[in-house]
């Protein structure tokens, strides 16, 4: 069903275990800076070892032993990135939180996870774990044991937890590093959050595996990035960053003069924030797609074309086929659900192994839920999620290139395509818009999508002051969806 590809991506020998990777790196770096922050070096190369030492000391000294989960719910800090090193290097099984869930979901996570330690309000402190800097004997793992356990957004259902081996993640940082030509003297300005795979992975993995400075920022601030920039050469982030420096008038060539890579990620980048970032400043963002349950899957080329609308190409060793809902591969340029295989590929859903087959085919192959295609050359573009097809009067509509064509109208901030119920279609069509200009209408956007089929066109154009979106950026389509059900239910009876 899938076509197949024969490269594979080389790991140590010696350890399976990714601590010892990085622990290489950092034993060649001397006393270079691994974290700044506000200006102060909080740790060199030559102390890495001892300081993540001291905290797998202290956590193996509170009873977790191999195998064992550790739940850490808490603000983003170089302390949390060692404790989370720490929980590499002592074998267990590293479980990040999104610092916005409540309590009651907090308790959910916990209850799932059974971890043998928790990091969060109300129970440990990371101060509580703070050992003094000690040698620690890093423990023994095998490529398929887990490193850490990361749970899906949860927006409907279940939240899962997808688990991700030392080789998963050694493999993916390993392929980063060559495709996005990390080089020495690399600074990067680390502004995402360490709960999520773009900043706890290919972010802080970028930068250790290449013995590169991080300039720490516990949040994004937009004259902050900006001041670092001249001493920088890489950011990752979200589409959001990248409109907010577009927003500060100190965005221009000059301040990034130093700079030599932005890499955008975790949710789809705008065409205009595309054109307009690289009006200003000479730089084309490199966009690039993953997920919870691989890390990076694909990206746009260091070197050659980067494409607006497009994630680039699968990454060496990533096998990556668009497919039928049977999992036949379809033609190229053909819309179908993205399948993938490769070493970076999670080792399934935490105790939801019916979930796990349900999104695995046989032959090994991850159904993603993501709508693609494919162009003649291999490069590929995501449409949108396969739970956010609309089908209206039985024909499929992909909001992605809605979202396109009414991004690209003059007067328009951005947009999201949702399908909500309708008595006759099964599902309308309906856009809510954000809009710079305030004088903007309904009818002045309909008639700038005439060359849109009929059938794709909006039945109703909302407008709102913001999109509702997640901590990671992502537009939260089922919020609106909710928020929007009614939309073209009949009006009741006076009366009734």
């Amino acid at each position: 069903m899938h076509s197949s590809n024969d490269s594979e991506i080389a790991t140590t020998k010696a350890s399976a275990n990714l601590y010892e990777l990085l622990a290489a790196a950092a034993a060649q770096a001397g006393d270079t800076p691994v974290f700044i922050e506000n200006g102060e070096v909080r740790l060199r190369y030559d102390e890495f070892d001892r300081a993540v030492g001291g905290y797998a000391a202290a956590l193996v000294s509170r009873g977790a032993q191999p195998g064992d989960r550790i739940l850490v719910q808490a603000e983003k800090s170089v302390e949390g990135a060692l404790l989370y090193l720490a929980a590499l290097r002592a074998g267990l099984i590293y479980v990040p939180l999104n610092t916005a869930y409540t309590a009651a979901e907090l308790d959910y996570f916990i209850a799932d996870a059974e971890p043998a330690l928790i990091v969060a309000p109300g129970h440990l402190d990371l101060a509580d774990l703070a050992g003094a800097p000690a040698g620690f004997e890093t423990v023994a793992r095998g490529p398929d044991d887990l490193a850490a356990i990361l749970y899906t957004s949860g927006t409907t259902g279940r939240s899962k937890g997808a688990m991700l081996s030392h080789a998963n993640l050694s493999s993916n940082a390993l392929v980063l590093k060559d495709t996005w030509r990390w080089r020495r003297g690399d600074v990067l300005i680390h502004a995402l959050p360490i709960y999520h795979v773009h900043g706890l992975f290919v972010a802080l993995h970028g930068a250790l595996l290449n013995s590169s400075t991080m300039l720490w920022h516990q949040s994004f601030d937009a004259d902050a990035v900006i001041d670092d920039m001249a001493r920088a050469t890489i950011l990752m982030g979200v589409p959001t960053f990248y409109t907010r420096l577009l927003a500060n008038p100190r965005l221009d060539r000059e301040a990034v003069a130093n700079m030599r890579l932005f890499v955008s990620g975790s949710a789809p980048l705008l065409e205009a924030t595309f054109g307009e970032f690289g009006a200003r400043t000479g730089h084309r963002i490199l966009e690039r797609y993953g997920m919870t349950e691989a890390g990076m899957i694909c990206s746009n080329p260091y070197d050659g074309e980067r494409i607006a609308g497009t994630v680039g190409f699968p990454l060496p060793g990533v096998e990556a086929s668009v497919c039928d809902d049977a999992g036949r591969e379809l033609p190229r340029s053909e819309p179908g659900v993205l399948e993938i295989r490769g070493p970076n590929l999670f080792q399934g859903y935490w105790r939801q192994p019916d979930k796990t087959a349900e999104d695995m085919r046989p032959d090994g192959f991850f159904v993603t839920g993501d709508v693609a295609t494919m162009a003649a050359d291999g490069r590929v573009a995501i449409v949108g999620r396969a739970k956010d097809l609309i089908i209206a009067g039985g024909l499929n509509i992909y909001p992605r290139e809605i979202e396109l064509a009414i991004d690209a109208l003059p007067g328009v901030g951005e947009s999201a395509v949702i399908g909500v119920p309708h008595p006759d279609l099964g599902e309308a069509v309906v856009a809510v818009v954000t809009r710079t200009d305030a004088a903007l209408d309904e009818a002045a956007l309909l008639a700038g999508l005439a060359d849109l089929a009929r059938f794709k066109q909006p039945r109703r154009i909302l407008f709102v002051d913001a999109l509702p979106r997640n901590a990671m950026g992502k537009v939260q389509k089922a919020a609106l969806r909710e928020t929007y059900a009614g939309l073209f239910s009949p009006a009741l009876p006076t009366g009734s």
